[in-house]
């Protein structure tokens, strides 16, 4: 069984849904960021953290290869071109959607405020925005970026775009407000939002 280490309203939701997607068993410990729990584990004190048996993951992206990497399902296998375009897929998101609203976050209230330039969230937002227009080029025809088969990078999007609204960002074209409600809609992802 799995334990999985951190808030449901950060990156820990992506590891949520992935187990229940892949209908593993799993404890859940709602720990914050830096606090003791997570820094005994990882010095860092970085969240999610996934334990399998006595070794930590960490990293929300690099815990979802793994699980569906071991568990051989919602990703293509490795070393084939399909793997190749998921994994390109996954990086753009995270290189253009979850950095964006990652470097957000940090200047509203992760900086201390000395460090913090708020005016930079407008520039992001901006950035953001061209960014969902490349993500719906990718998404073509769909209903998800690998085409039938809901992957890694799918998950990821959609919960920058539900972080990205509750951060006040521009919202998606109708086409992908749809596909991401989609994804928002599937029984494993209520259920792991119930954390």
């Amino acid at each position: 069984m799995y334990t999985v280490i951190g808030g449901v309203r950060s990156r820990t939701l992506r590891v949520l849904w992935m187990l229940e997607e892949l209908g593993q068993s799993y404890t859940h410990h709602a720990a914050a960021p830096r606090s003791p729990e997570v820094t005994s584990i990882y010095a860092a004190g970085k969240i999610p953290v996934l334990l399998d048996g006595d070794t930590a993951i960490t990293d929300s992206t690099a815990i979802l290869t793994y699980l569906t990497d071991k568990h051989g399902s919602f990703t293509h296998p490795a070393g084939t071109l399909k793997r190749a375009q998921q994994d390109a897929h996954t990086n753009f998101i995270l290189d253009e959607m979850d950095a964006v609203l990652w470097a957000a976050a940090r200047h509203s209230f992760v900086l201390p405020e000395d460090k913090r330039v708020p005016e930079l969230k407008e520039s992001l937002k901006w950035e953001y925005t061209i960014s969902l227009d490349r993500l719906e080029q990718r998404l073509g025809d769909g209903p998800y970026l690998m085409g039938d088969m809901i992957s890694v990078p799918d998950i990821i999007a959609a919960h920058c775009a539900g972080w990205a609204g509750n951060a006040g960002f521009p919202a998606p074209s109708p086409k992908l407000q749809k596909y991401v409600d989609d994804l928002r809609s599937r029984d494993a992802f209520i259920r792991a939002l119930k954390h």
